[in-house]
């Protein structure tokens, strides 16, 4: 059963054009990695999707609720752990405050962040920070769960816990759609890998189909991936 369908996607900024004629589907339950270099347009495909961007042609097919982990965080500095994640479902999804308060607290102990609730974005390390990102997507209870490289902020020690996290969200069997540059991870994780170059698809396919791909481009970016 496919959450999300997406026909023919096109979007440009100018002479540029980003995404050229994108289509894809990603069923219930399963991971999505997108791979690919810089500027290949993964980022904008999941602004698009997400409605941070308006494409220009294509049909998006989504009707459900979505979550979005940023690779800069962007919480609020000024508000604690704990309004960040409970501010959304209260005003914007009308949740009551106490069911809405006991989720959350429910969600900061599953990620290993319990004691930080009252705690201000510039007290935590990156990889909590990064944590407190997903409960906050998380509290929305989405249908479908969007990560722009999660970890591309983070140094390379703090990254593990986040991919642990995400791991664990695998393995509840958690629709998930990840824009990533941890070829490992995603070889573990996903159920199918996408990867872009120049604003198109250049393969799709399980992991194992993708890595062991003859595409010469596809070697080229994997480099050490393929030896």
């Amino acid at each position: 059963m496919s959450l999300l369908e997406i026909k023919n996607l096109k979007k440009s900024f100018g002479d540029n054009e980003v995404l050229k004629d994108i289509s894809l589907t990603v069923d219930k339950g399963e991971v999505l990695c997108i791979i690919g270099p810089s500027g290949s347009g993964k980022s904008t495909l999941l602004r698009c999707i997400t409605k941070l961007e308006t494409q220009d042609d294509g049909i998006i097919d989504f009707d459900g609720t979505l979550g979005l982990v940023f690779q800069d965080f962007n919480l609020f500095p000024h508000h604690s752990v704990m309004k960040n994640i409970c501010n959304a479902p209260i005003k914007v999804q009308k949740r009551n405050k106490e069911e809405v308060y006991k989720e959350a607290r429910s969600l900061l102990k599953k990620l290993d962040l319990e004691d930080k609730e009252d705690a201000y974005p510039y007290e935590l390390s990156g990889g909590q920070k990064q944590r407190v990102s997903i409960a906050r997507a998380l509290a929305m209870n989405p249908d479908i769960l969007f990560f722009d490289e999660p970890t591309s902020a983070l140094d390379p020690e703090l990254t593990g816990e986040v991919l642990k996290v995400i791991r664990d969200l695998a393995a509840e069997h958690m629709t998930m759609v990840i824009v990533t540059h941890e070829m490992n991870f995603a070889r573990n994780v996903a159920d199918n890998i996408i990867f872009m170059d120049n604003g198109v698809i250049i393969e799709e396919g399980s992991p194992d189909e993708v890595f062991s791909s003859e595409n010469q481009r596809m070697k080229e970016f994997l480099g050490k991936f393929t030896d």
